[in-house]
């Protein structure tokens, strides 16, 4: 009896344990699923790329167009050897002040100077043979009238004396030529200006006719600037000789410079869809440098209908520029637009956009159609959203 009733609690005890493991299984599945149900919803969730989005602001009328121009000198020369030699000395260097006709270098050329002194024998001996030959051709004048000689003989020795007159006349050219090449040997300024670069070293070997070679001297007329901008099409057409435009220089926080438009290509160039115009601008004081950058504002109207925006909104593809747009449910919509200026940080754009758009700024490079985001925040109107971010993007999505 006492066997039977061990034998049921071993049972019992049996059925116990297994309903408890069976237990400890369930609760352990039923955790497991619901840690993976949270870790997927947290996967979805993490999935949706948050971003700022900004709005565009009407252009308006625009308070001008600024734009990058190029200074260059308004006139500059560089200084070549026109003859073979060495260098011996050098009398200006760069930034000195030189005037018209200013020897800025001389040179040695022996070579040049046996040759002169060859020529000059050879046009000697010339000159000797011609005076012969004059004084023969005289004489048998002289005795075709005495019938002492024939015609033809009198006719041959005039015709002596014309080819030794034509062989002074040569060797006299070549002494001409080579004096000139000896006068090559001192380098003058054309011009009054400034040095504004100089390769010359003393003992150097100068080779006349050189492609390869750098220029002895540049001198540059630096009281008068030129500068040269390029123009978009859309805006080619307010621009007109005459009109005055504000320049400024990054080495001049705060000062501006008056250049004056003089002329302008009327052609748009098929490249880069603008036109080249050219500004002339005083400078007394030598504040502008020749091959400095500027930023030349032109006092022109924006385009009808334009907006702005951050540079960094723009994304650059093979089907050109567009914007990733978020609607009302946060879906992305991917819109060409056409850029009418970049003015660095904003450009202008021309159409493609109603104004009333919410834009990613600084959009994820693998941004597509139907993208879902999460919007962070939104850039009051007016204001530079992702002023700090915004080159490094947009550069990287230009190039």
């Amino acid at each position: 009896m006492s066997e039977e009733i061990e034998s049921r609690k071993l049972k019992r005890v049996g059925i116990g344990a297994a309903v408890a493991a069976l237990a400890v299984v369930a609760i352990g599945i039923s955790a497991r699923t619901i840690t993976d149900s949270r870790l997927k919803e947290v996967a979805a969730e993490a999935a949706i790329p948050s971003v700022d989005v900004v709005r565009p602001t009407p252009s308006g009328d625009g308070t001008g167009v600024v734009l990058p121009g190029s200074i260059q000198a308004f006139n500059s020369a560089a200084i070549y050897a026109r003859t073979n030699g060495y260098v011996r000395r050098w009398t200006a260097d760069i930034g000195d002040n030189v005037a018209a006709g200013q020897t800025l270098a001389i040179l040695d050329a022996p070579e040049v100077d046996q040759q002169l002194a060859q020529a000059e024998a050879d046009y000697q001996t010339a000159l000797a043979n011609q005076a012969l030959a004059r004084t023969t051709s005289t004489r048998w004048a002289a005795l075709v009238g005495q019938d002492a000689v024939s015609r033809q003989e009198a006719d041959e020795k005039a015709g002596d004396y014309a080819a030794k007159t034509a062989l002074a006349n040569a060797a006299r050219a070549n002494v001409n030529r080579l004096r000139a090449l000896q006068g090559f040997t001192r380098l003058t300024a054309p011009f009054a200006g400034i040095v504004s670069s100089r390769s010359a070293q003393i003992g150097a070997l100068v080779v006349s006719g050189n492609a390869a070679a750098q220029p002895l001297f540049t001198v540059s007329d630096v009281h008068r600037m030129r500068v040269y901008v390029r123009v978009p099409q859309g805006l080619s057409a307010q621009i007109r000789p005459g009109m005055h435009a504000s320049m400024t220089l990054p080495e001049y926080p705060g000062r501006t410079f008056d250049a004056v438009l003089q002329r302008t290509a009327d052609a748009v160039d098929t490249q880069s869809g603008t036109v080249l115009v050219e500004l002339q601008a005083d400078n007394p004081d030598r504040a502008l440098k020749p091959g400095a950058y500027a930023q030349v504002s032109f006092p022109v109207r924006a385009i009808a209908g334009s907006f702005r925006l951050p540079a960094s909104t723009l994304i650059f593809g093979e089907k050109g520029p567009t914007v990733a747009i978020v609607d009302a449910s946060n879906k992305v919509t991917i819109r060409p637009v056409v850029v009418g200026r970049d003015e660095g940080r904003e450009v202008e754009v021309t159409s493609g956009l109603a104004g009333t758009e919410r834009i990613i700024d600084t959009p994820p490079d693998a941004v597509q159609n139907g993208d879902h985001v999460r919007v962070n925040a939104e850039a009051a109107p007016g204001k530079d959203a992702g002023k700090a971010k915004a080159p490094a993007k947009a550069d990287a999505r230009r190039g």
